[in-house]
């Protein structure tokens, strides 16, 4: 279980961002595809760990925290991990399936760049943090797609910088991290310290930027005099300037774990989530 990655399955709420900002979670209608395509990309998600861990198994096993991974360690042989990995790959695109047939494409082009990514992207600086955004947007699309509700062009703006601000703050604490031992992730001798400081602090302004048109944008077709969307910046902005200050410290190699246990951000979303929320359900 360990080596499928739960914890990076929060993730995948991303699938939740398109419905919920039409405001039909409400509806079965629109709640179960959209529940439908969230096992999908658990599923192939970690289908897609137990590959990269496959084919990424020497590095790993010179990486000072990944070669306690189940793989890299030995402690599940390579031939169950790439059957227990095809298996999650196939059946989560299967499951996409269930809800129609544009989530499965989704859920197969997520699976499609996974392979590119495990065996190719990964190794090509710039292209890597690229793909890796990517992943992030294909959650998203795939949870608009299965719901059936409309993405419009500043609210895929907003995920792609914003998943680019995360990735390349990633990048950016492993490099700390690791410092010039280049061996454990093949790309990071090409980055800098400061060029990857570059990368988070653009990708940064480029969210806030697309989030705001969008939160005003989304407020004009609503038709609303409530001035909930325009609020639901405030939350947004000190939640990515909190976050540039964790990655400043010295954390962020691993979102997921700041995200569980940094409170100051968790109090964030919730009060995002509600202002946002009350933004589509009181107009």
């Amino acid at each position: 279980m360990k080596e499928a990655r739960p914890k990076q399955w929060a993730k995948n709420v991303l699938v939740f961002a398109a419905p919920g900002a039409a405001g039909v979670l409400d509806n079965g209608d629109y709640l179960v595809p959209t529940l439908i395509m969230f096992v999908s990309f658990c599923m192939v998600a970690s289908g897609g760990y137990y590959w990269n861990d496959i084919l990424d198994v020497e590095n790993d096993r010179n990486h000072p925290t990944k070669r306690h991974r189940p793989i890299a360690s030995g402690a599940i042989p390579l031939g169950i991990a790439w059957g227990v990995g095809s298996f999650l790959l196939v059946g989560g695109v299967a499951v996409a399936a269930l809800a129609n047939w544009k989530a499965c494409i989704a859920a197969a082009a997520y699976v499609a760049l996974t392979a590119g990514y495990s065996a190719v992207l990964k190794h090509i600086a710039v292209v890597d943090l690229v793909t890796v955004a990517a992943f992030f947007v294909l959650r998203a699309i795939g949870g608009a797609v299965a719901a059936d509700v409309p993405m419009s062009t500043w609210f895929l703006l907003t995920t792609s910088f914003a998943s680019m601000f995360i990735v390349s703050g990633k990048r950016f604490a492993e490099l700390r991290e690791v410092g010039d031992d280049a061996q454990t992730r093949s790309t990071l001798d090409a980055y800098s310290l400061g060029y990857l400081r570059d990368v988070v602090s653009i990708s940064l302004g480029a969210a806030l930027v697309s989030y705001c048109i969008w939160a005003f944008d989304t407020k004009e077709i609503a038709g609303t005099t409530w001035p909930f969307y325009e609020l639901s910046i405030v939350p947004m902005a000190t939640a990515l300037f909190r976050y540039m200050l964790i990655l400043e410290q010295g954390h962020g190699a691993a979102p997921e774990e700041i995200f569980i246990a940094d409170r100051t951000l968790q109090v964030l979303g919730v009060v995002w989530a509600v202002v946002f929320g009350l933004g589509v359900y009181v107009s």
